[in-house]
Parts: C-alpha cells; structure tokens; sequence
C-alpha cells in the first residue's frame, strides 16, 4: 500500500521565527481539520507553501525549517517574492477568482501572471515527483494548482491522483472567456477524480470540458486516452462536534469565565430582551455581497419601521487580500456605508449596525453563534459557505434561523433555512421580517433535520468519502473493450510483420492519419505523412490503401500527383498505382434530390452545420455545434431520413459528428474485401476511428490486426490512445 500524498497552496502549519528558534503550530480551519483522518500516520505527506518567500527567511533557517515542518508530516515548495506575486495575488487571485465567482469585470488576463501560474505549478509538481512512488495516492486541492495532476501524471502515469476544487466551477460561456482554457482543462484531466462542493460545479466542468475538448462524456466520466476520469460533487462538511460541543460548554460557563465579548452580548439582551440580532460573518471579499447586504438592510428598515431600535446587524468582516485594489475598494466602500446608515438611523440608546473589520478568536466566534437570533449569510456567489453550517452546528437548543442565499453552495444541502436571491431586496426584507417572527417550534423543526444531516455527513465523513471514491476508481477503459497495442501485443505484431511476404495495409484517414478539422478541406496531408506513407509503400511486400469516406475528387487533388492505391466514398471508387478512378460498385444518385433540401432545412436550424456534396453521397457535418444541440439534431435528422428512405438501396451512416446518406450496401468493409481477394496476405492490418471503420473491422479475417483509434467500443482487436500516436505506429514498421 502506497503513502497518500496532500498537495495545497498553504500548509496546514503556521510558522514563527523568533530568537534563531523556529515554532511551527498546526493550523485550525475547515480543510486542515478535514484532512486530519487522511494525514496521519508516517505514510502520510502535505505538500505546499510554508507562508514564508525565500526572502523572508533567515539565512541559515532553511534546514530547521524543513525539520519543524517534517515533525507535523510536512514539506515545503519554496517560493520567492515574484513567484507568490505573479502566481497567487495575480494569476490565482486576480484571474481565476473573479472569473470562475462570475465577476469577469474584475479578471485580469495577464500573460506574465500566467506564465508564473505555470512555472510554480511546475514547482509543486516537482515536489512531489521526487516524493511520490507508484501505487500512491495523490490528493490535490484547489485552484491555485489546477495544472499540477497533469504535470504529475506525465511523469508517474501510474500514481492515483484526485482533484478537489474548493471554489464554484462556472458556466461554459463564462470559462470560455479564459485565454487558457484549454490548458486549464487539461491539467484537471490528469487526475484520475475531480470533485465539486455541488452538482452544478460539477455540470459546469463536463459541459466546458465536452465543447472546448471535444471528449467523450458518459453520465459522470470522461474518457482520456485509455483512462476514465471520474467526476463527482462531494459537499464539505465541518468539524460539527467542535462547534455544537463548544457551544454547549459555553452555555453552561460561568460568569467569571466568559469572555469580555459574551459579557457585552449578555448585556445587551437583558437591557433589550425583545431585540433581536441578526449576524453576518464573512471575509471581505466582493464575491460576499457584504455592501449590497447593507443596502437591503436599509431597504428592510425603510419597509418595516416598527423595527427600527428593534433589531441590530453585526457585521464581522474578516481581512482578506488587503494589497489587491478591488478589496481595498470594497472595505472603503463598507466602511462609508456603515458610517452612513449608522449616522442616518441611530439613536441616543441604537445603533443599527455594529460592524468589526478584524479576525476574532475560536471562542468569540461560538459566543456570536449562540448569541445571535438570525444568521443572515447572503454570499453572491460562493463555493460552499462553511459559516451557515457553524451557525446551525452550535445551535444547540435548535433555536436561530438562517437565511442563506440560494447562490452559495450550503444552499444545495440547507434546504430547510430560508433561502433568498441575494439581488431581491423585496424577497430579503420579507424574509428578514419571517425570520423575526417565526415561531420558535418552526425554528426547532427546520434546524433539527439540519444538525441531523451535517452531524452525519461532516468534513472527516467528506474527505473519507473522496478518498474511498479515488481508491475505487474506474479501470482503464483499455481492460473493458479490447488491448491497447503496446508492449507483448506490439511485439507479436512486428513479428508477423518481420516473416510477412505480401503485406496489406488498409489506412483511414480522416481522424486517423490526420486529426479532425472544423472545415474539412483543411485536413490537407502535410510533408511528413507524404515521406511516412512514402516509405511505407516503398518495400515490394507491402500493399498500402488509403480508405476514406471523402470524395475523388478531393483525394485525386491531395494525392493525385502520388503513385497511391485509394478508396474513397466509403468504397463507390478505387483508384490503384495512381491510376485514374474507376467505379468499384454500380450505385445510383436520383435519390439525392429529394434528400437535399432536408438537409437544407437542417443546416438553416443548426448553427455551424453545413453540408458536403460527393459523386454519391450526402455528409451533414455538425463538428462545429453546440455537442448538446448537434447529437439532438443528428438524431432528429436521424428519424426523418430513415422515414423517407423506407426501402429504398440507400443507406445512413454516423461518423464522427457527421451522418452521411449514400447508395446502396456500399461500405468500406465491402470494399477491403474484394481488394483481398485479389492476392494472398499474409499479413492484413487495418485502421479507422469511427463507426464507418467497424465495416471494415468485421469483414476483414480474424487473424487482421485491426486497430481502432480511441477508446470506443469496437470490433477491432487492439486500439492506440489517440490520432496524434498513429504515425508514431506507423514508422514503427518502417524502422523495424
């Protein structure tokens, strides 16, 4: 059994240099905690930041660093001044941010910034390559080092990775906007598990990843290669038993051993035991919605002025990226509106609003959590929101109503709070005055399934579950449909290959020995497959075809000026040595007149479609749709064609986001057939990517070395991972 190995941007340690003497102390927070049952023991390691840049530490300091840092199971990445700059306040805090909160006005596209994302991602991943050993299971957390599982699996394809992302995942046509996108996604997709606080983030990534990568999506998993990567959603608990526990304790406290905090909150309910206080606790940070709140109080005070000197808000506004302009922006923001409505409202013995700009202690969190009659947490967007689970958690009479906006993640799971859109003044100020005058059975009975639900599934039960999730992880998809062409199974190939003395080769080309273009007539062959397929011709054993479902004419302009045999509309025409083409089946075309304007009707409705015209077929190409709204329309278009063919000899094909409608039983398995029958092979091999290919997969003797291009279910015998290592298979008969 392999180590597990954690990987955050910070260490769950907080460091202290002092007197040449280090003191490293554990850090207390949601991800620290959870980790604990995963991050025991000696075969357990956290990777990340100390907190501390290079220039920070005293020379001479490194080496008791490190030891500090190993006592508590841990190692660090050194970072410098610039690196922490570029990497975490710009590219992490001020790109991916805003944009994945849906704050794009405030995303900074930065190529500096990204190019020190991508070097210190490469740091961290370097870290644990000198650590990591096969058979180990890698944890990776957040969106500071979404490149890492990538750069990880390339050196150590057999190390189990899983990806959680702690922050909202947004929508397509806002993670489009992202210049690397793509590069983002593919250092996700080195990870064996990604996992979302919701089903929502977790949509998001399968939509982005469908239309900006193109692959295939079954259900929750995506097919990479010859791997399947898992996606799922695995809400965050907390530490319940530490926060309804300490409230308990504090309930039962005291005088003399409260704190000076509890003493004034206590103060304040005797003097005005029919008020009511409603709390507010976030970083400040604009994804918060911290002044916006402010406003819909005002709005509620203004609706409902019998609680003016009734009701008071605590706003604890705990610092956050202080040297960022937007946050210093908001704080001043924060404070005139404080001042403002405090200066407009209060009175001799009120004061609307308390507000404190500072971090407060454990114990001062549990006195404001107990304390308080209502939490109002209206984030406008958030991945989960911890602190609506802390307020229920310490509730330990069942008393207290949340209001929780429906954009934060605990939304998903506190369907029992009283959930409000965060822009809807009118529906906040009705649910601030529901909230004062619910009875406190109602309160009982709504936050009791509550507590039920976030004692059962807490953060230990979450980071468990991941863990078990990433250990059960699918096997390759290679095991469950047929043998990928390496090692034992690639040496008996050369061998039949090597004693072979009439060789036939039957080569698709479109995704095979070219990847696929948006428009087709791009896919033009390039110098290095003229010299490949040159070479390959060139021994007097070896019969090369080019099969393809392109028309002639197209075909006769690429390779015409080449010595070639060639089949192409799927088998209708053959042209041997560079010869011209001549018909190897008698197929009709009247049909085609009645099916035109269908297609017509189809292209009108489907953005990015269009149509290709050959000899004796009709192609309805929707590569370049929406994938969604294009397998819709492929299936619609699907229905209509096999209801106007009936019985008539023309047949429908589905290729790779295309649907072509030729004449009769032609095919290209049909065609490999009677080009076989013509000489005695004793060695067949045949490639092909799509469903037009498994013709020839089937018709072809068992004893061909049929290979399919992808993981897809197939007839053939082997497969290869992707178009870009067909060539790669293809020299390797040349350099035999």
């Amino acid at each position: 059994m392999g180590k597990t190995i954690i990987i955050s941007n910070r260490l769950p340690v907080q460091l202290q240099i002092g007197n040449g003497s280090i003191t490293a102390m554990p850090s207390v927070g949601g991800l620290a905690t959870g980790m604990k049952s995963v991050h025991s023991g000696s075969d357990s390691l956290w990777i990340g930041w100390s907190g501390l840049t290079d220039e920070e530490i005293p020379e001479g300091m490194g080496a008791k660093i490190d030891k500090a840092l190993a006592e508590h199971g841990a190692l660090k990445v050194p970072l410098n001044e610039a690196e922490v700059e570029g990497f975490y306040f710009g590219f992490s805090n001020r790109t991916i941010w805003p944009l994945f909160h849906y704050f794009m006005e405030y995303a900074e596209f930065e190529l500096e910034n990204w190019e020190v994302y991508c070097e210190v991602n490469q740091k961290f991943a370097n870290v644990v390559l000198e650590k990591a050993e096969d058979g180990d299971i890698i944890w990776v957390h957040d969106y500071q080092l979404m490149l890492v599982p990538a750069m990880v699996r390339e050196e150590r394809p057999d190390v189990s990775i899983g990806f959680f992302l702690h922050i909202p995942f947004p929508s397509y046509e806002i993670f489009r906007t992202l210049p690397w996108r793509e590069e983002i996604l593919d250092g996700l997709l080195g990870s064996d598990l990604i996992g979302f606080h919701t089903y929502d983030y977790e949509r998001h990534f399968l939509s982005s990843v469908r239309r900006l990568k193109g692959l295939e999506v079954s259900y929750n998993e995506i097919y990479v290669d010859n791997r399947t990567v898992k996606v799922d959603s695995f809400p965050m608990g907390i530490d319940y038993d530490k926060f309804h526990q300490a409230a308990k304790k504090q309930g039962t406290s005291k005088k003399k051993d409260q704190s000076d905090l509890q003493r004034r909150l206590d103060l304040h309910r005797e003097t005005a035991p029919d008020s009511k206080l409603i709390l507010s606790i976030d970083r400040l940070d604009y994804t918060k919605g911290i002044a916006k709140r402010l406003h819909a109080f005002l709005y509620f005070l203004n609706k409902y002025p019998q609680y003016k000197e009734k009701v008071r808000l605590i706003i604890l506004a705990v610092p956050s990226r202080s040297n960022v302009p937007q946050y210093q922006l908001l704080k001043r923001e924060v404070d005139e509106l404080v001042g403002r409505i405090n200066g407009e409202l209060a009175t001799v013995s009120w004061t609307p609003i308390w507000y404190f700009y500072r971090s407060v202690p454990f114990e001062n969190l549990i006195n404001l959590y107990t304390s308080s009659d209502i939490a109002w947490l209206t984030p406008i967007r958030d991945g989960m929101n911890l602190v609506a689970k802390e307020y229920i958690a310490s509730r330990t009479d069942q008393s207290g109503v949340l209001i929780l906006s429906e954009m934060a993640g605990a939304a998903n799971e506190m369907n029992e709070a009283l959930l409000i859109n965060p822009n809807n003044f009118e529906e906040i100020a009705d649910s601030l005055f529901y909230a004062i005058n619910m009875p406190i059975e109602e309160q009982q009975a709504r936050n009791a399934l509550m507590q039920k639900r976030l004692a059962r599934y807490n953060v230990e039960k979450w980071a468990n579950d991941f863990m078990d999730s990433l250990k059960q992880k699918p096997e390759k998809v290679a095991t469950t449909i047929t043998r990928l062409l390496k090692g034992q199974v690639w040496d008996n190939m050369m061998s039949s290959y090597q004693i072979a003395k009439n060789r036939l080769f039957f080569l698709d080309y479109d995704g095979t020995l070219t990847g696929f273009r948006n428009d087709p007539q791009q896919a033009a062959p390039d110098s290095r497959l003229f010299e490949l397929l040159d070479r390959l011709s060139e021994p007097e054993e070896n019969t090369v075809y080019l099969i393809s479902g392109r028309d002639k004419d197209t075909f006769q302009k690429w390779f015409g000026h080449k010595n070639y045999n060639m089949i192409v509309e799927h088998g209708v025409w053959i042209s041997e040595n560079g010869e011209g083409f001549r018909m190897l089946e008698q197929v009709k075309k009247d049909w085609m007149d009645k099916i035109r304007p269908v297609l017509e009707s189809f292209v009108d409705r489907t953005p990015g479609s269009f149509i290709e015209e050959k000899n004796y077929s009709m192609a309805w190409h929707y590569r370049q749709t929406d994938p969604d709204f294009g397998n819709k329309r492929a299936t619609e278009l699907t229905t209509v064609v096999t209801s106007l063919i009936g019985t008539d000899n023309i047949t429908l094909l589905s290729g790779n986001k295309v649907l072509e409608i030729k004449s009769g039983n032609v095919n290209k398995g049909r065609a490999c057939s009677q080009v076989l029958v013509q000489g005695e092979y004793d060695f067949v091999f045949a490639i092909g990517d799509d469903t037009t290919d498994e013709f020839m997969f089937e018709e072809l003797p068992k004893s061909t070395f049929t290979v399919k291009v992808g993981r897809d279910k197939t007839h053939a015998r082997f497969f290869i991972e992707n178009a870009r290592k067909v060539r790669d298979l293809l020299a390797g008969f040349i350099h035999v």
